[in-house]
C-alpha cells in the first residue's frame, strides 16, 4: 500500500504564492516504480491535472516528497489539490493512490 499526505494549503491573496508538499510512504512506494502528479478539483468541477506555467513541480526522492510551487495565484486557482501516485507492482500491475487533498483558497 501507498499513503500520500499533502500539506501546505491555505488562504492567500491573488498574486501570492504557495508551496504544496506531498509525502509518500508505505510498503508499496518505490520512487523508481511510481509516477507522481498533482491534480485539483474546484467546486462543482471535475478533478483535473494541474497545468504548469505559473506552477512548477519538483520532487525529492530522498524524502519521498513531491512539491508544487504555485506563483501568481488567481482566484480561479481555488480548489482542493490532490497528490497522486501511480505505482507498478512487481507483477506489472498499475495502481493509483490518492492523498486526502489540501484546500487552496485564493481571494481577490
Amino acid at each position: 500500500q501507498v499513503q500520500l499526505v499533502e500539506s501546505g494549503g491555505g488562504s492567500v491573496q491573488a498574486g501570492g504564492s504557495l508551496k504544496l508538499s506531498c509525502t509518500a510512504s508505505g510498503s508499496g512506494y518505490i520512487s523508481s516504480k511510481c509516477g507522481m502528479n498533482w491534480y485539483r478539483q474546484a467546486p462543482g468541477k471535475e478533478r483535473e491535472l494541474v497545468s504548469l506555467g505559473r506552477f512548477t513541480i519538483s520532487q525529492d526522492n530522498a524524502v519521498n516528497t513531491l512539491y508544487l510551487q504555485m506563483n501568481s495565484l488567481k482566484t480561479e486557482d481555488t480548489a482542493v489539490y490532490y497528490c497522486s501516485a501511480t505505482c507498478r507492482s512487481f507483477l506489472g500491475r498499475l495502481t493509483t493512490f490518492w492523498g486526502q487533498g489540501t484546500q487552496v483558497t485564493v481571494s481577490s
